[in-house]
């Protein structure tokens, strides 16, 4: 006869320790948190709070920035403050835009942060058509007549 034990004969004779238990589940906690944290995408809750605080700022900013875009395009000389803007050193180009009021929200006193680098950024990438509603003809020197079309295409 063969004293040998087949394995859920060995599983049901096994009688595991209160130490073995509590080592065991101290294990499988370290190890789920261990897990969440690392690939799970866990965060604390300081860290949430940085993630939503830096989130909004950056929507604020953003919104300033679009609104900046469309009134700065729907001005009445914004070719010439666009080639003004294009000849500024790159560092002077968001005081330019935060003087001319672009990224400051009604009711508000001062600008957004960050909302004239972004304004800024889009701005120096902007071609405007040439039968721009708005813009100074170089032969008359007077300002061209016609009806409101896009002015310009904004990059994403």
């Amino acid at each position: 006869m063969t004293d040998k034990k087949t394995f859920m004969q060995k599983f049901d004779d096994f009688q595991p320790s209160k130490a073995l238990w509590a080592w065991t589940t101290v294990g499988a906690v370290v190890g789920t948190v261990l897990i969440g944290f690392i690939w799970g995408g866990w965060v604390t809750g300081n860290t949430a709070k940085t993630m939503a605080y830096d989130a909004g700022r950056d929507s604020r900013a953003t919104l300033a920035s679009n609104m900046c875009i469309d009134n700065f395009l729907a001005g009445p000389d914004a070719a010439g403050q666009l080639a003004a803007l294009k000849k500024e050193s790159s560092w002077s180009r968001d005081s330019m835009i935060e003087k001319a009021g672009w990224t400051t929200f009604p009711g508000d006193s001062k600008p957004v942060p960050g909302a004239a680098d972004l304004c800024a950024e889009h701005l120096v990438t902007v071609e405007l058509p040439a039968d721009m509603p708005g813009k100074t003809s170089e032969s008359s020197g007077t300002m061209t007549d016609g009806a409101m079309k896009p002015a310009a295409t904004i990059p994403n």
